[in-house]
């Protein structure tokens, strides 16, 4: 199968990020995914009661920002698409446009609402037929295929739904990332064409890369 504009496929699917000689974050004893912001009433799910949601497997790519791809992976969760409009779209208070993913490290992303309704899109709790390790987003994570990898949150612990463009700490920044970050249209900055990074980001995937092992709890 043919990769995104710019895209190079590896073997393996590696922690991989600048801020990720840092360990991952611990997981409570207990998780929970909280549900919030313009609804009538907060949801709060605990992995038990997640995991009778409705659910789905999916076969996709995952593809870094950075350049690489990793191909082939099997991930199983629930939909988020299923999920919103159960539960989400019969309270909400206004017309939703934004969501934003949040993990347990602080880390946010916000995506379209639109983007978000996408049929591959899912809160994943296993890859590859395990339960997701600490180094790939335990206990669940978001997994946007159609979108890099920045935009798939780990260790999600928080969906909160807006009505307009939440705050954008990164919006003058020269590296701030694309809004939709959709792979097949190269969206990989918001202000930098994608050809003009590619090259600098390849040369920059394998001391990353190594950098990102030594946070990695994988043995």
């Amino acid at each position: 199968m043919a990769l995104p504009p710019g895209q190079r496929a590896i073997d393996g699917f590696p922690r991989f990020g600048t801020h990720l000689h840092h360990p991952p974050p611990p997981v409570p004893a207990e998780p929970t995914l909280e549900l919030g912001g313009a609804v009538v009433e907060p949801l709060t799910f605990t992995l038990d009661e997640f995991a009778t949601l409705p659910r789905r497997e999916l076969l996709a790519d995952f593809h870094c920002v950075a350049g690489w791809s990793a191909t082939g992976l099997r991930w199983a969760g629930v939909p988020f698409a299923e999920l919103y409009r159960a539960r989400i779209e019969p309270m909400r208070t206004g017309v939703i446009s934004h969501v934003v993913f949040e993990g347990l490290e602080g880390f946010q992303s916000v995506v379209l609402l639109e983007d978000a309704l996408g049929e591959d899109v899912l809160i994943a709790d296993r890859l590859d037929g395990q339960p997701l390790n600490s180094d790939h987003g335990a206990p669940i994570r978001l997994v946007s295929p159609s979108q890099y990898g920045f935009v798939n949150t780990k260790h999600l612990c928080r969906i909160t739904f807006h009505t307009s463009q939440p705050h954008d700490p990164d919006r003058f920044s020269p590296l701030a990332g694309h809004r939709r970050a959709r792979v097949w249209e190269e969206e990989r900055h918001r202000y930098l064409p994608g050809r003009l990074v590619r090259p600098i980001y390849h040369r920059l995937i394998e001391p990353i890369r190594r950098a990102s092992a030594k946070g990695s709890t994988a043995s």
